[in-house]
């Protein structure tokens, strides 16, 4: 079995990537001095040198990173190597033109950029295989090796190409998918519009059409170009694993669903050795710690619940948003210990030196510009100091109280061409049942439709489109057995082909919630309806209506006004020993505070009114004991209710009773017992 753990690291992952290559060699003996000064561990090296490693085509150049290993090495700082292959050199590109990528319409991207690939092109896995087999030869033994970084960021900027290449490719896959091109027509519906396809070889990609695409096929389409990029990082593992036995092999995830949404994570934590992910804050107007702590939950249910690790996040402000505030003083080291709370073993940065040049020159760095004569490089030290006292927490794995259910192909089939309401946001509803459930102080694991619930009280459905009929089986069999469940609306309506399910809304879901829906509503832009509850409120909603009928569920709340004015707007419905909830409105903050407060009521949560709101209470537990981190991302000093007594390892004191908790810092502490 490979490590799953980076080979000879000891203490939590603390650095950057590094990226020598872009300053004179009598540059890094003071970034290694650097290096020790801030306590970095481990860096991450050569993903994006493949024009260096390889000038021209066949001809190699591994002596400066010969050297580079080395006196990483001859420092004790672990190293995560990457293979170069998101960016070809330019020799390759002019040699083969056709592995740049095309656009559905038909355009052909240039040479200038990065991650310009054509993932079906032979030639270009042919050299990724290649250079990543050189490196492995070269330095899979390496005493500085911690870890191999297979390309980089797979799906950003693109995923898929709509090539000749890609056309052949798709093909293969349909035929090893489905066995026969009758089999495709049934899965598409190819009856309506006389599509009908004949033969395989009549297929393309779902390219510019004059109207909307067949959903079928650009569902299937999502689905090959993810499984391409898949192929070619299991072809670079595999060659990896081969040459250097037992050293962990990973790529860097964005699991964050405000920055990708072209690959299916769940799958992707299944090939990797060691989930890592990169998080960016999107300065959009929320509340970026709750996207942080939302991507850090994501990131570790992608890992089963293991540990995982931080690889990429920024010092203070990036370069690529329209605009980019730097960090508040303090914020840097807050969030990168959000995300060891949420299971992380510990925190990189992009990058370790701030470019002069490129794209990303105003992207904030562990050292910045200005040297080491600033607040930044100040907080980098600090919060060196401060992942070392935590070292002990390795291993030790999140403590999580209820389940989001999350599915990469209900998001992308709710995203296809002629939907009821361009306003209803799949992600937006993640986020705001998200937020809500952490403004309760409940951590959050996600889980797949057809994972195994039982272990959660609580589970929540907040977009879920296309679901199995497996999947309304597993929640089901969930409410029976004890659970309590709360769906939103426009659930359950398809199947994994986007074939709406046969019978009444929601499908394979009817029987959970005890009711059906005869018709949705979408309300236009501006519209509102109000909701009122059991106890006099009304709350208001936006965007959704549906006409609900129940078979079984008590009606909660219904509209008071609005195209289903007197119908349900919330029910619930007892099945077996569990209740199940349906609310078929876009809720607001309040509305929703108020549902999962009484779901939280019949699942056994105790409300936390002792806690203040944005001051997140998470633990962390293992073999050395559990750990409850406190972080404090409001200008007011908090105190946080202990149960038990502990130690406070970033100060050292003793606390009981109630930890005291500065304004916009993080207090870790180690419970007795």
């Amino acid at each position: 079995m490979p490590e799953t753990t980076p080979r000879g690291l000891t203490r939590l992952a603390f650095g950057g990537d590094y990226n020598p290559e872009q300053w004179p060699e009598s540059v890094w003996q003071e970034d290694v001095r650097l290096m020790r000064e801030a306590g970095v561990t481990m860096v991450s090296v050569g993903i994006f040198s493949w024009a260096l490693l390889e000038p021209s085509p066949g001809r190699h150049d591994f002596g400066w990173l010969d050297r580079l290993l080395d006196l990483l090495h001859e420092h004790g700082i672990r190293v995560d190597l990457g293979t170069p292959t998101v960016v070809p050199p330019v020799w390759f590109y002019r040699a083969h033109p056709e592995a740049l990528p095309v656009t559905a319409e038909g355009v052909r991207y240039e040479f200038g950029s990065r991650a310009a690939i054509c993932h079906s092109n032979a030639d270009y896995r042919a050299a990724a295989a290649a250079i990543t087999t050189k490196l492995a030869e070269r330095y899979g033994d390496h005493p500085a090796l911690a870890m191999w970084h297979v390309h980089n960021e797979y799906g950003v900027p693109v995923s898929a190409c709509y090539c000749a290449s890609c056309a052949a490719h798709f093909r293969r896959w349909l035929a090893t998918t489905y066995g026969t091109v009758d089999a495709v027509n049934e899965a598409w519906g190819t009856a309506f519009w006389g599509q009908r396809y004949a033969a395989f070889e009549d297929i393309n990609p779902p390219r510019l059409t004059p109207a909307a695409v067949n959903p079928g096929q650009a569902l299937d389409y999502k689905r090959f170009a993810d499984a391409t990029m898949r192929e070619n990082f299991r072809m670079e593992r595999d060659i990896l694993h081969r040459l250097s036995p037992g050293v962990p092999v990973t790529t860097n995830f964005m699991t964050a669903l405000s920055q990708c949404d072209s690959v299916d994570y769940w799958a992707w934590g299944r090939e990797v050795d060691l989930v890592t992910n990169d998080h960016y804050l999107i300065t959009d107007g929320r509340r970026t710690h709750v996207n942080l702590a939302m991507a850090a939950d994501l990131t570790r249910s992608v890992a089963g619940g293991a540990p995982w690790l931080l690889l990429e996040h920024s010092t203070s402000g990036v370069n690529w948003q329209l605009r980019n505030p730097a960090k508040a003083p303090g914020q840097m080291a807050r969030n990168s210990l959000a995300h060891v709370a949420r299971g992380s073993e510990g925190a990189l940065f992009f990058q370790w030196r701030q470019s002069r040049r490129g794209a990303e020159k105003f992207h904030s760095a562990m050292v910045p510009h200005g040297g080491t004569d600033t607040r930044v490089w100040r907080e980098v030290v600090e919060l060196g100091a401060s992942v070392e006292a935590l070292s002990e927490i390795r291993g030790t794995r999140t403590e999580a109280d209820v389940a989001v259910l999350w599915d990469w192909h209900s998001w992308w089939a709710q995203t296809l061409d002629w939907r009821p309401s361009v306003d209803h946001d799949a992600r937006e509803r993640a986020d705001a049942f998200y937020e809500a459930l952490y403004d309760r102080h409940l951590t959050v694991d996600f889980a797949h439709p057809e994972a195994d619930l039982s272990r959660y009280p609580l589970v929540v459905v907040p977009a879920l489109y296309l679901m199995t009929q497996a999947a309304g089986r597993n929640l089901k069999a969930y409410v029976e057995q004890g659970g309590t469940l709360v769906v939103s609306y426009f659930s359950g309506i398809v199947d994994e082909h986007d074939a709406v399910h046969e019978g009444a809304y929601p499908g394979p879901l009817r029987d959970v919630l005890g009711l059906t829906v005869e018709e949705f509503s979408p309300l236009l832009p501006g519209e509102r309806v109000r909701v009122t509850g059991p106890d006099g409120t009304e709350p208001s909603a936006d965007v959704w209506t549906e006409f609900v009928v129940p078979r079984g569920a008590e009606t909660v709340s219904v509209y008071a006004d609005g195209p289903a004015a007197g119908l349900p707007a919330v029910t619930r419905h007892r099945l077996g020993e569990g209740t199940a909830w349906y609310v078929s409105t876009r809720l607001g903050a309040d509305g929703l505070d108020a549902l999962l407060g009484r779901a939280g009521e019949d699942a056994g949560l105790a409300p936390r009114a002792d806690l203040p709101r944005d001051v997140e209470v998470v633990r962390r537990t293992g073999e050395s004991g559990t750990y409850l981190f406190a972080v404090n991302h409001t200008g007011s000093d908090a105190k946080v209710p202990l149960e038990v007594p502990g130690t406070e390892l970033l100060t050292g004191d003793r606390a009981a009773g109630r930890l005291e908790v500065p304004a916009g810092a993080v207090r870790v502490v180690r419970l007795d017992g």
